[in-house]
C-alpha cells in the first residue's frame, strides 16, 4: 500500500498538472508570420501567474515571468531580414511556430476598398495564377467589436502568397506588398485590419475621442445591455417625433401596398434622399413609401417600366397591390418592367417597402433616375412620398457604426504591440455626409495609432477617395465627396504622411474601383521614396500650392510636379477647373498649362476670386497629371462655407 506521504504527493502532482494553464501567445503570432526587421521584437501572451517562460528565435534566447494576472512579455533584439526561422515558447508546455520570416510589416486599415480582395479585383485570374511569392505573407484580423480595449484579438492565421491563398488577400495590400518585395528583395507582411462600410470613429480609441466634444464620449453606453435599452428607447422616440401624431392605418401591413388604402394621414419623405436626413436619424428597419400618380388611358395601356434609382438596402416594389419586383443592393439601380394590366387609367399607387440594415436608408442617386417610363411619356417619381415605419430593428448589441471606438478596442488595440514599418489606409466613403468633421477625426486617428504603437513618426500613407456616382450628378453648387477628399488632402499637413490620388481609376457605377493594382503601386511609391531611400522616385501627383490673381486670370502653382505638368494622354485641353468671383458662384473655366503653373480664366468673370479643381462627386474627367503619370489632387483655393458639417453623437 502507498503511505500517506506518497498519496499526498500523488494528488499534489495531479492537482498541479490540472490547475496549470498552458502557455499561450497572442493570436497575431503564428506559422508563416513576418516580424519587423531593424526593431526590437516583442513577443507576448499568457501563462500561470509567476510561471517562467523561455523563448527562442533564430540564435537568440530570452526568458520572462508571467505577472500576477498571468500576462508575460519578452523582447528579442532587432534582426536583419531573413528566415525562415522557428519561434519557440516554452513553459509548462511548448509552442513552436514554423516558417517565421524577418522583413517589413505594414498595417493595412480602413473599410471595404482596403478589404477588397484580389479575387474581386481586375484581372483576378491572371493575378492569382502569378501570385507565387513565398516571401509575401498576409493575415486578416477577425471582425470583432468590444466596449473596452482588449488584450487579444480573434484567432488569426498568416497565409503565404500562393494561387491557393492570394484570392482572399487585401488587393491593395497585396499589390503594395508585391511592389515592395520586387524592389527590396525582403519578406513583406501585411496585417489586414479592415471592415467594409465602417466610419472612421470606430477605429479610434476612446481616450483620443474624448478630446473631441462631437463624440460625447462621457455619455457612451458601457455595455451591450445599456446600448440595447438606450438604442431602442431612442429609436421609438425618433419615430414618434417624426410621425407628429400621424399614425399608421389600422389595417394590417399586408394591405399597405393596396390601391384602396387611404394614406392621407401618413407622414411624408422626399425621394431621393436618405430618411436619416429627414427626421429618422439612425433608423435601421423597414419603411414603406407610397406614391400616387395619374395616368392617361394611353399611358396605362402602353409598355411601361418602373425606375427607382438606387435603394439602400433592399426593396419590395408593388404597383396597384401587385408585385413588380424586389432587389437587394444599396448601389444597384432598380428597373422593373411592368406586366400588361398592372397600370390603369386614372389613379395608380406605387408602394415600396424599403429595408435598411445599417447606414443610410431610403432612395438615393439622381432625381432623374426615379421615373415611370411609358411609350406615351415619362412621369417623374422624385419628390414627396407618403411614408410609414413598419418595423425598427431591435438591436441587442451594436454594429461597428452604432458607437465609436468598438473596432479599435477589439481589432487594433490587441495588435498595437506588434512592431510595424507603417500604415496604409483606405477609408472615408462612410464619412462623406460629415466631411468637415473628417478633417479633425482623420488627424486624430493618425496621432492615436502613432501613440499606441509608440512611434510618433509612424509612416501613414492613405488613398484619397476615388471618383464615384454618375457624371450627370456633378453640380457646381458643391459636393460632399469633394469635401471629404479635401479633408483627406489636409492630412498631408501631418508629418510623415502621403496621399494616393485615385480619381483616374474610379468607377461611376461602383464605389469599389477594380484597379487595385494602381492603388497598391502608388502607395508603394510613397513607401519606397520616403522609407527605403528611393529618393529619385516621384511618389505624388501635383498638389495645389498657391494662387495669384493676374487681371482676369488666376495662376495656380503646384508642388510635386515631377518632371513637368501635362494634360493626360488623349486629351487636348484641361478639364475640371471652375472659377468664381466674389458672388461665390462657380462656372466651368478654360485652363491651360504655362510652364509649371496652370492659368485659369472665364470670359464670363471679370474679377476672379477663387478656383476649384475636380470639385465634384465624380471628377474622373480631371486630366492634369505630372509626366510620371500621377494625377493632380482635387483642390479649392477658397475658404467659403461648405455643404457638410459635423454631428454630435447621441447615445
Amino acid at each position: 500500500m502507498m503511505n500517506f506521504a506518497a498519496v499526498l504527493l500523488f494528488f499534489l502532482l495531479i492537482w498541479s498538472s490540472v490547475s496549470q494553464a498552458e502557455v499561450r501567445l497572442a493570436p497575431i503570432f503564428g506559422d508563416h508570420m513576418v516580424l519587423q526587421r531593424h526593431q526590437p521584437i516583442p513577443v507576448w501572451g499568457w501563462a500561470d501567474p509567476g510561471e517562467m517562460v523561455r523563448l527562442e528565435l533564430n540564435q537568440q534566447r530570452t526568458q520572462t515571468q508571467a505577472d500576477a494576472q498571468g500576462r508575460w512579455r519578452a523582447v528579442f533584439a532587432a534582426e536583419q531580414a531573413g528566415g525562415s526561422y522557428q519561434l519557440s515558447v516554452a513553459g509548462s508546455n511548448t509552442v513552436v511556430f514554423n516558417d517565421v520570416l524577418i522583413g517589413e510589416v505594414w498595417l493595412a486599415g480602413g473599410q471595404s476598398n482596403m478589404e477588397w480582395s484580389v479575387a474581386q479585383s481586375r484581372d483576378a485570374a491572371t493575378e492569382t495564377e502569378q501570385s507565387n511569392w513565398p516571401q509575401i505573407r498576409h493575415v486578416k484580423i477577425p471582425k470583432t467589436l468590444a466596449f473596452t480595449p482588449q488584450d487579444r484579438s480573434g484567432e488569426a492565421s498568416w497565409k503565404v502568397s500562393t494561387p491557393q491563398n492570394v484570392g482572399q488577400f487585401s488587393a491593395a495590400g497585396y499589390f503594395f506588398a508585391r511592389k515592395l518585395h520586387q524592389e527590396l528583395g525582403v519578406p513583406i507582411g501585411i496585417v489586414n485590419a479592415t471592415w467594409g462600410g465602417t466610419n472612421i470613429e470606430t477605429w479610434i480609441s476612446a481616450q483620443a475621442l474624448k478630446t473631441q466634444s462631437d463624440f460625447n464620449m462621457h455619455a457612451m453606453p458601457p455595455d451591450a445591455a445599456s446600448f440595447e435599452e438606450r438604442y431602442n428607447a431612442r429609436m421609438w422616440k425618433v419615430v414618434s417625433h417624426w410621425m407628429l401624431g400621424n399614425v399608421a392605418e389600422s389595417s394590417p401591413v399586408i394591405q399597405w401596398p393596396s390601391l384602396k388604402l387611404d394614406d392621407d394621414t401618413w407622414p411624408k419623405l422626399q425621394a431621393p434622399g436618405y430618411w436619416e436626413e429627414q427626421g429618422l436619424k439612425d433608423l435601421d428597419g423597414m419603411v414603406w413609401y407610397r406614391r400616387t400618380i395619374e395616368l392617361t388611358t394611353a399611358q396605362a395601356a402602353s409598355a411601361a417600366a418602373l425606375q427607382l434609382g438606387m435603394v439602400d438596402d433592399c426593396d419590395e416594389t408593388f404597383v396597384n397591390g401587385l408585385s413588380a419586383g424586389k432587389t437587394c443592393g444599396w448601389d444597384t439601380q432598380r428597373h422593373y418592367n411592368l406586366s400588361d394590366g398592372m397600370l390603369r387609367a386614372g389613379r395608380n399607387v406605387i408602394a415600396v417597402r424599403v429595408t435598411d440594415t445599417g447606414g443610410g436608408g431610403g432612395f438615393h442617386g439622381p432625381a432623374e433616375a426615379m421615373q415611370l417610363q411609358t411609350t406615351d411619356g415619362q412621369i417623374s417619381l422624385a419628390g414627396s412620398w407618403r411614408a410609414q415605419v413598419e418595423r425598427i430593428v431591435q438591436k441587442k448589441s451594436p454594429g461597428p457604426n452604432d458607437l465609436p471606438t468598438l473596432a479599435f478596442n477589439a481589432m487594433v488595440k490587441p495588435i498595437a504591440g506588434l512592431p510595424v514599418k507603417g500604415v496604409i489606409w483606405y477609408q472615408g466613403e462612410s464619412n462623406v455626409p460629415r466631411a468637415q468633421q473628417y478633417a479633425q477625426t482623420f488627424h486624430l486617428l493618425i496621432s492615436d495609432w502613432r501613440m499606441h504603437w509608440g512611434q510618433p513618426a509612424l509612416p501613414f500613407y492613405f488613398v484619397q477617395l476615388a471618383s464615384f456616382l454618375p457624371l450627370k450628378n456633378n453640380s457646381l453648387r458643391g459636393s460632399a465627396w469633394a469635401e471629404l477628399r479635401d479633408a483627406q488632402l489636409q492630412a498631408l499637413k501631418v508629418p510623415r504622411t502621403g496621399m494616393v490620388v485615385s480619381t483616374d481609376v474610379g468607377d461611376a457605377n461602383s464605389i469599389h474601383p477594380l484597379n487595385k493594382q494602381a492603388i497598391g503601386q502608388r502607395l508603394a511609391l510613397h513607401a519606397l521614396k520616403n522609407e527605403y531611400g528611393k529618393s529619385e522616385l516621384v511618389a505624388s501627383g501635383p498638389l495645389y500650392r498657391a494662387m495669384r490673381v493676374r487681371g482676369r486670370q488666376i495662376e495656380i502653382s503646384f508642388t510635386d510636379i515631377g518632371s513637368g505638368l501635362i494634360v493626360s494622354s488623349g486629351s487636348k485641353q484641361l478639364l475640371g477647373f471652375t472659377v468664381a468671383d466674389g458672388s461665390g458662384r462657380f462656372r466651368p473655366a478654360p485652363a491651360h498649362i504655362s510652364g509649371n503653373s496652370v492659368i485659369v480664366h472665364s470670359p464670363k468673370i471679370t474679377h476672379p476670386k477663387a478656383v476649384r479643381y475636380g470639385w465634384f462627386d465624380n471628377p474622373q474627367e480631371n486630366n492634369l497629371f505630372n509626366r510620371e503619370g500621377l494625377p493632380a489632387s482635387p483642390f479649392r483655393t477658397d475658404n467659403w462655407p461648405l455643404l457638410t458639417s459635423g454631428v454630435r453623437f447621441q447615445y
